[in-house]
């Protein structure tokens, strides 16, 4: 169900993100019914983890509120396009759908699609759809314009 709501919920996620100084990424994830079941950003910088994204963190809120690692049937919007690790825990967490508003310049191999797409060895399928949203871009490109000031 796309809903441009959520990727707005998810850029103020991304905003919460650029004024702890962490890239601004921000995602939601909502279950079938529409209702929000949990928000994450990037916290990298504050708890110095690497694993620390914003799709990271809106998955383990959603399993702990769940209480369950299995969010079928969810969708996670997302303001960045997922990164290798990120698409992994998506697949595994068995969300349905993926909505980004930004593409990622870094997946020059399109990395995202080829995980999410080999799902010959697993029982689950993840969709990955684009909602070009300059917002979301925007974002990105002033934090890291300001970054190398």
């Amino acid at each position: 169900m796309v809903n441009n709501n959520y990727m707005e919920l998810a850029l103020k996620m991304a905003e919460l993100a650029y004024k702890h100084d962490e890239v601004p990424i921000g995602a939601v994830i909502v279950d079938e019914n529409g209702n929000v079941i949990s928000k994450g950003y990037n916290k990298r910088e504050k708890t110095q983890n690497a694993i620390n994204h914003a799709e990271i963190d809106a998955i383990q809120k959603a399993c702990k509120k769940l209480k369950s690692w299995r969010l079928d049937n969810m969708s996670m919007y997302v303001t960045l396009k997922p990164c290798p690790m990120c698409a992994g825990a998506i697949l595994n967490a068995r969300i349905k759908t993926v909505y980004y508003g930004a593409d990622s310049p870094n997946d020059s191999q399109n990395l995202c699609e080829k995980i999410m797409s080999d799902v010959n060895r697993l029982n689950h399928k993840t969709n990955l759809i684009y909602l070009k949203n300059e917002n979301c871009e925007n974002i990105l490109k002033k934090y890291f314009k300001n970054k190398r000031k």
